[in-house]
């Protein structure tokens, strides 16, 4: 029995000298990299992480990053990526230890790295111990994660700002929950930030070769500027970065009997608000237009956010609305009597695919436009394999005129908005948690302003040639 004892006492001490080892190499490892940006949110992340890594090299920065998302990616220096592999196939906040050291051996001027935690003890444990950011990015405060954050979207804004350095800056676009957050940066005595998205013009946001958000690239623009990454440079990074894979797109595709059709997969949004904020810019841009058809489709352990999908139909006005996966019914009921009559189950647990495709497209107009809400896994997976079958639609685009010459995304544009004058609310039909970051009456959040802080918030690992924003480096 001694020895056995023994045995377990020379095992825990060797696992504990171990465990001081790893921990010192890693915080060496931390300590090579002067600038670490933690983004944290609820939707965005993976682009807003590609957006300030892209704004900082620009800027000449050496900046690696790594993405979680839609597939996990470490961004070398030059901007080539490879997947993060992961044993089992299974995302652990402790492969953040691995992407430190790896980063740190580039001698990096700024590594900007996604947030993988959900749990708020994680959250925290991944800023104190695994990342030390200098600078946080605290994206936006959806209605996500309830169970693991809490019922109410101050809970979630809460948990989230665990993920604020303590002592350091903090960028956010969160407007409505921007008190909340103050409040938790004022515990941490951390700057809190406010990017403010009127400041990116729409001319700066027809730059992109893909989808985004002014909340996003005001970040990003925000970030580069505390490093002293001019506007300009900052923006051409951003252009040249490559999109996440999980980015919004819109398809064409030509459908059985000749009939166009623009697909755009907005399953990545998963939830209300962030569905309703990339299809309402889908419309604006001219990406898609009217008829409109919207697919919902559901899983049977996501019941709430099913009906959640369901109840936002009016806001979005479709022609159709499809409902495929399981079960059906908590999406439909959940949609508006005066607007049930538009619904067309197609659902079933394990369908098959090619027969709910054949009604779907069967239902669809000569020239229209889809888009499929909700979660991706099962029958949505499914559409999009029968989908990615169809042949592309390379015929021109005449359905929306160019306008004047020299202009056509300015026409186009004006064309879409006089189409759709009543604006989609996005807040007209959500839950009353939704409703509720309506208040009125809550402080408005300090905007960025360089100028007014010069010499402030000198924070330790923030090179001093990068302390006052815009000065030349």
């Amino acid at each position: 029995m001694l020895f056995l004892y023994t045995v377990l006492v020379v095992c825990c001490t060797i696992m504990l000298i171990a465990g001081i080892v790893e921990q010192r190499r890693h915080f060496a490892s931390l300590d090579q990299i002067p600038t670490r940006v933690l983004v944290n949110g609820i939707r965005g992340k993976s682009s807003i992480t590609r957006l300030c890594a892209g704004a900082l090299r620009g800027g000449g920065l050496t900046t690696v990053a790594k993405t979680t998302g839609t597939a996990a990616r470490f961004i070398h220096p030059d901007a080539t990526e490879e997947p993060v592999y992961r044993k089992f196939g299974i995302a652990n906040v402790v492969e953040q230890i691995g992407i430190v050291r790896r980063a740190a051996s580039y001698r990096p001027d700024a590594l900007v790295m996604e947030c993988m935690a959900v749990m708020p003890a994680l959250q925290e444990i991944n800023q104190s111990k695994l990342i030390q950011s200098t600078i946080g990015v605290l994206c936006n405060v959806r209605e996500d994660h309830v169970a693991e954050m809490g019922p109410t979207l101050d809970d979630i804004a809460r948990s989230l700002s665990r993920s604020m350095p303590h002592g350091g800056i903090c960028v956010t676009a969160e407007k409505d929950r921007f008190d909340v957050l103050q409040e938790e940066a004022d515990k941490r005595d951390c700057q809190l930030i406010y990017a403010d998205p009127e400041t990116v013009s729409d001319e700066e946001l027809r730059g992109f070769s893909w989808f985004t958000f002014k909340e996003n690239v005001a970040i990003a623009l925000t970030v580069a500027d505390l490093l002293g990454v001019d506007r300009a440079t900052a923006l051409q990074g951003m252009y040249d970065a490559p999109p996440d894979p999980g980015v919004l797109s819109v398809e064409r595709y030509l459908a059985p009997g000749g009939k166009r059709l623009r697909f755009a997969n907005v399953f990545a949004a998963n939830d209300p608000e962030s569905t309703l904020m990339n299809i309402n810019q889908l419309l604006d841009l001219g990406a898609i237009n009217r008829p409109l058809n919207v697919v919902i489709n559901c899983r049977p352990d996501r019941v709430e956010r099913n009906g959640q999908m369901g109840q936002i139909i009016p806001d979005l006005q479709p022609d159709k609305v499809f409902v495929i996966g399981h079960p059906a019914k908590s999406a439909i009921d959940a949609i508006p009597a005066e607007w049930r009559g538009h619904a067309v189950d197609l659902g079933g647990d394990g369908r098959d695919g090619e027969e709910f495709m054949h009604e779907l497209l069967g239902n669809l107009g000569e020239n229209s436009s889809l888009v499929a809400i909700g979660n991706i896994h099962g029958q949505g997976e499914v559409l999009l394999e029968h989908l990615a079958e169809l042949p592309p639609d390379e015929s021109d685009d005449d359905d929306i005129p160019d306008g004047p010459e020299g202009t056509p995304e300015h026409a186009r544009h004006e064309h879409t908005m006089s189409l759709y004058v009543q604006h989609l609310d996005p807040y007209a039909h959500l839950p009353a948690a939704t409703e509720e970051r309506r208040v009125q009456g809550r402080p408005g959040p300090r905007q960025h302003h360089p100028e007014a802080y010069p010499h402030q918030q000198q924070h330790p690992s923030i090179p001093q040639q990068w302390q006052n924003p815009g000065e030349p480096r």
